[in-house]
Formats: C-alpha cells, sequence, structure tokens
C-alpha cells in the first residue's frame, strides 16, 4: 500500500465531504450552512491542493486544476460570508446565504469530479 496515495485519496475525499456538508441544506437559510465547515472545507481544499503539486501526469495536472477551481469558488464564499457578516450593513441575509452556498456548490461539483478522476486513476492502474 502507498501511503502517499492513502494521505492523498484522503485529503481528495475530506474536502468533497465536507464542502457537502456546508452545501446541503436550504439555500437560503444561514441557520443550516455552519461557517465553520466552510472554514474547514477551505483548509482540507488548500491542502489537498497543495498534495496535488507533485504528480506531473496529465491525470494529476487535471487534479490540480479542479482542486484550484474548488480553492477559488470555497474563497470566494468565504470572502462572501465576510463581507456579509462584517461589513454589509444587511448582515446575513437569505440572498447573502444563497450566493455563499452557491459557490460551494461550484467548489463541490469540482470535488467530484477531482474524486471521479481518483476512482478512475484507481481502476486503472496496474501493477508491474
Amino acid at each position: 500500500m502507498n501511503l502517499e496515495k492513502v494521505v492523498f485519496g484522503f485529503f481528495v475525499v475530506l474536502a468533497a465531504t465536507l464542502n457537502f456538508g456546508f452545501f446541503i441544506g436550504d439555500i437560503s437559510d444561514p441557520e443550516l450552512h455552519n461557517v465553520y465547515e466552510l472554514f474547514a472545507a477551505v483548509v482540507v481544499n488548500l491542502i489537498a491542493t497543495v498534495l496535488k503539486f507533485g504528480d506531473r501526469t496529465q491525470i494529476g495536472a487535471v487534479h490540480l486544476a479542479t482542486s484550484l477551481v474548488a480553492d477559488l469558488q470555497l474563497i470566494a464564499a468565504s470572502l462572501s460570508w465576510a463581507w456579509a457578516q462584517y461589513i454589509s450593513s444587511e448582515g446575513l441575509t437569505a440572498g447573502a446565504t444563497a450566493s455563499m452556498v452557491s459557490l460551494s456548490g461550484g467548489a463541490l461539483l469540482a470535488n467530484l469530479v477531482s474524486i471521479v478522476l481518483l476512482v478512475v486513476e484507481t481502476v486503472s492502474f496496474q501493477r508491474h
């Protein structure tokens, strides 16, 4: 068993599950979307991105691209939350929550693509 692949797969799947946990629920209800879960999703996605830098294959490049997309979407969701919570006079409204959750949905899609790539790579792996 390759420990590096285990760690890589762990962070890819954890990033997706944290993102899914934040995303699920009524899109405009701020009570259903925990900001700490969003923060955890951002941190784990960034770790997964760093782990993807070492792979020099074509599938590794696509892994990195999906991870960068997820990072950008989650950082934008975090900035959207920070704007609504701390800068906007309206506070965390249903519209601001919907924007934040929509951005995390884009990141979730990128994470799911990354998981599909991971599964395809694992299934097509041939021992020599």
